[in-house]
């Protein structure tokens, strides 16, 4: 048996402390109690500091044989494995513990249950499939094509679920720094003639446009005692996802309106609709975007190399309780699911009167869903990391400095960030920068030794971003990326990113 137990800093901890015998004691004696041939078996206790996730206080992960793996035929009962090469250790099965959440449950009994396979009752919504792919990422699109009516039942915005009540975007003392090196930036190219006659701005995800405001507000001022006419040339881009936000973001920048242009921007795919600023943009501005973009996880466990493969369901008694309140069967819920995913709640009313009589109920179903849903987990072997897309432009060959850097890891390939930023750096003017707030990961360790994602916040999936693997691609096509952590703000996780042109 291989045990990993992450939250060390628990174990000492002054208000909520946590013992290795109470955590994993009941967990080793269901799985000795089962028969489980232990030698196969990986345990792994973390503490998931998000309070609303994905996963169950114990869970079991299959880990798929080399066969199974390859795409040939499946192993026959009885049939022996095939030869482990030298130095690779070949598991079963992981079971996963939130050591978190363990305190007052049996874990004994819990693990008997998931080992025994009780899952009569669970309502799956979909198939196995690599976690970028799962439909939690239609409810993350849903969040925010319809954010107007999730935050009118909610009674909040989606600025207000995050920790704090807040972003820290908003914050005057970071844009006079980056408008300052912006300056910089334009005066040295002015004094040679080389500055051109439109200087573009570009921001993405720009919430309900504060940051954009403190921005603009700080570059008018700054200008004006500057001399040199800047704001006058300016052109700033709010790009989003979300119409309703854009909406509330023109308002709240209307005193910059002659200035400022909005666009419906999918931050996977920037150059759609960016295009003709390539080479043209001198700032690129991104805040708390990352972390909420499709994401695969990869793993390197004894060896060999997996991709985390996800099954969203709802767990029994949640399913029975939701099929209840919309007069459905359980067996019904996939496909109302679905519908809700496909067209929304306000057509899903229309189109399914039988089940939810209007608007308002449909939000009401969708935020019930959204709050039971939970991912099964499995690993899959990856027949070579040259053969895993990891995003139109890049290869999972990427990933084999952080996957081979040590100890077994598994870690977070951020597909949707690494989309977002390998078409970003393309529209940096040769001057240009792109900042970028988020929480990333700094090192291939932090995923050693904490839990990363994913999570929920309000109606939105959360990760943390894999930024030793955005710092490696971009070397490689020549940017130098540099992190540090937000330095207007203490007691935050959020982390700034910078990219420019290597000199």
């Amino acid at each position: 048996m291989l045990v990993d137990f992450r939250p060390h800093a628990r174990l000492s901890s002054p208000t909520s402390p946590v013992t290795i015998d109470e955590s994993l004691g009941p967990v080793v004696g269901a799985l000795g109690e089962s028969g489980t041939d232990l030698s196969r078996v990986r345990v792994v206790c973390d503490w998931v500091q998000y309070k609303q996730n994905f996963r169950d206080v114990v869970e079991v992960r299959p880990i798929r044989r080399e066969t199974e793996r390859s795409g040939a035929r499946p192993i026959e009962e009885g049939e022996p494995d095939a030869p482990v090469p030298e130095g690779v250790r070949d598991d079963d099965v992981e079971v996963a513990v939130d050591v978190r959440r363990a305190p007052g449950v049996d874990l004994r009994e819990r693990t008997r249950e998931v080992l025994s396979g009780r899952t009569a009752g669970d309502v799956f919504l979909e198939d196995w499939a690599p976690t970028r792919q799962s439909c939690i990422w239609g409810f993350n699109a849903l969040y925010w094509t319809a954010l107007e009516q999730w935050e009118k039942a909610t009674g909040q915005t989606y600025e207000q679920a995050l920790p704090g009540g807040e972003t820290d975007a908003r914050n005057r003392d970071a844009a006079r720094g980056i408008i300052g090196e912006l300056f910089a930036v334009w005066d040295g190219l002015a004094d040679r003639g080389a500055l051109p006659p439109e200087l573009y701005v570009v921001e993405i995800g720009v919430g309900n446009g504060a940051q954009a405001r403190v921005f603009l507000d700080e570059l008018r001022e700054m200008d004006a005692r500057h001399g040199r006419g800047y704001y006058r040339r300016l052109h700033y881009l709010m790009c989003d996802y979300s119409q309703h936000v854009l909406d509330l973001a023109r308002e709240t920048v209307a005193d910059h309106a002659e200035h400022v242009s909005a666009f419906v921007v999918d931050a996977c795919k920037p150059r759609s609709v960016l295009a003709f600023l390539q080479f043209r943009v001198f700032l690129i501005y991104i805040s708390n975007v990352y972390d909420n973009l499709p994401t695969d996880e990869v793993a390197q466990l004894g060896g060999r190399t997996y991709v985390v493969e996800s099954r969203a369901y709802l767990p029994a008694d949640d399913a029975a309780e939701i099929a209840a309140s919309v007069n459905a069967r359980s067996d019904q819920l996939p496909g109302l699911v679905s519908t809700l995913l496909r067209l929304g709640p306000t057509l899903l009313a229309e189109a399914r009167p039988d089940h939810v009589a209007s608007p308002d109920a449909a939000v009401a179903f969708w935020r019930r869903v959204w709050s039971a849903v939970r991912l099964a987990e499995r690993y899959a072997g990856l027949a070579g990391l040259d053969l895993y897309e990891l995003s139109p432009t890049v290869t999972g060959e990427a990933l084999r400095p952080l996957l081979e850097s040590g100890a077994d890891v598994r870690m977070h390939v951020s597909n949707g960030a690494v989309a977002s930023f390998t078409e970003t750096i393309g529209l940096l003017h040769p001057f240009g920068k792109l900042v970028c707030h988020d929480l990333f990961a700094r090192d291939v360790g932090a995923y050693r030794n904490g839990f990363r994602g994913p999570g929920k916040y309000d109606g939105s999936v959360v990760n943390w971003v894999n930024g030793p693997l955005l710092a490696h691609i971009g070397r490689r096509r020549g940017f130098d990326v540099s992190y540090a952590p937000f330095a207007h703000r203490t007691g935050t996780n959020i982390v700034t990113m910078t990219a420019q042109v290597r000199d």
